[in-house]
């Protein structure tokens, strides 16, 4: 792959997670009955790094977990057999809260579809949301990010890498043609 561009450094990163989290607690009226809940692996990060942010601002603790998605991908056709079975790692109850998906990049939306069905089959939220970093349009279904830092437009024939300190010792945001 070649890299056509980065599109935001760390400081940019920030600054836009800042903005989610700002615009999280404007939209919910603060943060009462809020849980956040990162779609592993990058959104969990994230969804911590929010709940960081709001923290400073509202001199809160939101809690936050993390969704597994992986047995409820629609493109799944083997499970193996050492899969953990285990799809969120909440510690924290979902019933009648606010939820607040989170992740890097939103694209087809399979991910937000199958992280929405993991979700549901636990408990029943009073609702749900979705925030992502990245949305590089190409929906194949009828969901939307409540909350996007960046829309960038792409071709099929490009490539959005999103890197963060807590997993690739960075933080940046690159696009690559393939």
């Amino acid at each position: 792959m070649k890299l056509k561009s980065v599109l935001l450094d760390e400081k940019a990163v920030n600054r836009t997670l800042i903005r989610i989290s700002h615009e999280i607690i404007e939209r919910n009226k603060g943060i009462d009955e809020l849980v956040l809940l990162g779609i592993k692996t990058r959104g969990y990060p994230l969804a911590k790094r929010i709940a960081s942010y709001i923290k400073g601002i509202e001199g809160v603790d939101v809690p936050v977990g993390s969704v597994d998605i992986t047995l409820y991908r629609d493109d799944l056709t083997k499970i193996s057999e050492d899969l953990e079975i285990k799809n969120l790692d909440l510690g924290l109850e979902i019933k009648d809260k606010k939820i607040i998906i989170i992740d890097d990049v939103l694209y087809t939306c399979r991910t937000a579809r199958a992280a929405i069905d993991a979700i549901m089959d636990v408990n029943r939220p009073r609702g749900i949301q979705l925030a992502v970093l990245i949305d590089r349009g190409h929906k194949e279904l009828p969901i939307r990010a409540d909350y996007v830092g960046k829309n960038i437009p792409t071709s099929k024939n490009e490539v959005i890498a999103v890197s963060l300190k807590e997993i690739d010792g960075e933080d940046s945001v690159k696009i690559f043609d393939k």
